[in-house]
């Protein structure tokens, strides 16, 4: 294993971060994205991060072939394996070009695809987890005979989403889109045949609460393996998203693994790589809002985004320079690292208000709760692990740090007159009254007075019920919105109702805890039914229907899924002796709950 990861470091040693972006110097000039904060990681911006990049990232091949659209998916042509090195490779395509009067025909691309790239999904080889377990603790905490089959199945979900790299990628990296990585890996689904860094959170913790901690220890140690070599974790773990990153939930998977296991030295030995990340977002990611360094979800390479080329392209020729796409891409690949690519919650019009399409996206002029919320978590997790080696001025620094992070919090992004947290507009300087599952997201990683609970309970409850977020059967949606992309109205995600049901626990008031319950219990149900209807845990559910899977946004529906089965798993092993005898199939189990 040692051999195996020096080689990986060795083959990668060059991957430099790109451009990093910037600071801006104050809310009351132009927002300025190319000013870098002095404290930056240092970068190569004339460097590609990886050899394949010169194919699968940027240039007149990636161009050409995925605006033929000679896939139904852009994902699949940047996801298949070079046949030849990639200097071979564009010399050639370079002299079909002239040959063809740099005017191919589809056939004449597809003929020269279907010789110098493989299928995707080459690089991986399926594999069974060797610490799965048939029957884990947590099906024991599940009466119900037909939520315990359910759980077996759900665990077995695990072997059919595993994935190792073959060795072959180690070999010669350069002929890949795949970043490797020591470890194997459970995946998504669908069409996510890679690991992707946030939905790794909720995947670790369903591998946990199964009784799997090698592979989720496994799976943690790739991340951070990834920071150690380029300092930082990508949207997924492909080179074409070396841009950015996704919301940093390395440190939270670290803390699960050792509320599971009691290894207090594996996150004590992780503090470099945990302190490494945290910074790498503090440096690269802050505003300076009303007096407060907060932080923005934002890209850093240029160009469309490989993984969905066309797609961007057409939606750029709404803007009349060069300099006008350029921005929009980046508002695109930011808005991909907030994890919510696409919502209305990043649309900000001519009036400054969240009507719109992709054209109005803003993300870098938004300040989110729960990036800023995160990092929070993260500090405050980072000076818990200094404690636990007796590193007190660590403790101290890290302390400091979240106690920073939380007074911008309050006085930036509470609303007292909402009674909830808010995003913030840069643009126009005021706050974005309209409802994300994210408000909430400082519930759950605590970022509040705890003092001030029951005030904040009584506030958020009313929020809550103002809303009406308790009157959708499937749970509650992403926005309330409803403009045909993914993450708006009426789609319902597993890891925003977990940050929002799990939040609303923590405030440890009864009120907040019955709904929490209900609430949790109502998704269990709703995902049973689902389930129960068609054999499939999907990506995304439908809020106005129980039992209803998702649609919208630029691709079909996906099973597997990760997430999903993670949350459940741990649902099942939180709430299963609340649901016992609940009926058979299609009987109470899985029915809507008065």
């Amino acid at each position: 294993m040692t051999k195996l990861v020096t080689t990986i470091q060795l083959l990668l040693a060059s991957w430099s971060c790109l451009a990093v972006l910037a600071q801006a110097k104050s809310i009351d000039s132009p927002i300025d994205f190319t000013t870098d904060n002095d404290n930056a990681i240092a970068k190569d911006v004339d460097s590609d991060p990886f050899d394949s990049c010169q194919i699968y990232c940027t240039g007149d091949l990636l161009h050409t072939i995925q605006m033929a659209k000679l896939f139904a998916d852009s994902k699949t042509f940047v996801d298949m394996k070079l046949n030849n090195p990639p200097a071979k490779t564009l010399a050639d395509f370079e002299a079909m070009m002239e040959a063809k009067n740099r005017t191919p025909s589809k056939d004449d691309l597809k003929q020269f695809v279907d010789e110098y790239f493989s299928p995707k999904g080459t690089e991986l080889e399926v594999w069974t987890p060797t610490d799965w377990k048939e029957n884990p603790s947590f099906l024991d905490l599940i009466p119900d005979p037909d939520l315990k089959q359910w759980g077996m199945e759900l665990n077995n979900i695990w072997r059919d989403l595993g994935r190792k790299m073959k060795d072959d990628v180690l070999k010669n990296p350069e002929y890949y889109s795949i970043i490797p990585v020591p470890n194997p890996v459970i995946i998504p689904g669908g069409r996510f045949i890679e690991f992707y860094y946030w939905d790794s959170y909720w995947i670790i913790r369903g591998l946990l609460y199964s009784d799997m901690h090698e592979t989720a220890r496994g799976m943690i140690e790739n991340f951070m393996s990834i920071v150690k070599r380029i300092g930082f974790i990508p949207n997924g773990g492909r080179v074409y998203y070396h841009g950015r990153s996704q919301p940093p939930l390395l440190t939270g998977m670290v803390k699960s693994y050792v509320d599971f296991t009691n290894d207090d030295l594996f996150a004590i030995n992780a503090l470099e790589v945990l302190e490494h990340e945290y910074e790498y977002f503090v440096n690269n990611h802050t505003v300076q809002v009303k007096g407060h360094n907060l932080t923005v979800y934002r890209d850093m390479s240029t160009g469309p985004r490989p993984e969905s080329y066309s797609e961007d392209v057409e939606t750029a020729e709404n803007f009349d320079t060069e300099e006008a796409k350029e921005d929009h891409y980046s508002e695109l690949k930011s808005a991909a690292e907030s994890g919510m690519d696409f919502s209305s919650r990043w649309f900000i019009n001519e009036n400054g208000t969240n009507v719109g399409n992709l054209t109005h996206l803003k993300t870098r002029s938004i300040v989110p709760v729960d990036l800023n919320a995160f990092l929070y978590w993260n500090a405050k997790l980072i000076a818990e692990f200094h404690a636990k080696a007796g590193n007190v001025e660590k403790v101290t620094e890290y302390e400091n740090k979240a106690q920073k992070l939380l007074l911008g919090i309050q006085e930036v992004l509470w609303n007292e007159e909402v009674g909830c947290w808010l995003d913030y507009d840069m643009i126009n300087q005021k706050p974005r009254n309209y409802f994300v599952p994210t408000n909430l997201s400082p519930l759950w990683v605590k970022a509040y007075n705890i003092s001030d609970s029951e005030k904040i309970s009584k506030s958020v409850l009313n929020y809550i019920a103002e809303n009406k977020l308790d009157t959708f059967p499937g749970g509650v949606p992403n926005t309330l919105y409803q403009t045909g992309e993914q993450w708006d109205f009426p789609n319902v995600w597993a890891p925003m109702q977990y940050i929002v049901v799990e939040g609303l626990n923590n405030l440890n008031t009864p009120e907040a805890k019955n709904l929490s319950k209900s609430w949790a219990i109502r998704w269990v149900k709703s995902n049973f039914k689902a389930y129960s209807d068609n054999f499939h845990m999907y990506e995304k559910y439908n809020a106005e229907q129980f039992g209803g899977h998702g649609g919208g946004g630029e691709y079909g529906v996906q099973t597997g899924f990760g997430w999903s089965n993670g949350v459940i798993i741990e649902w099942l092993s939180k709430h299963g002796r609340e649901m016992d005898n609940a009926g058979g199939r299609g009987g109470a189990a899985g029915e809507e709950p008065q």
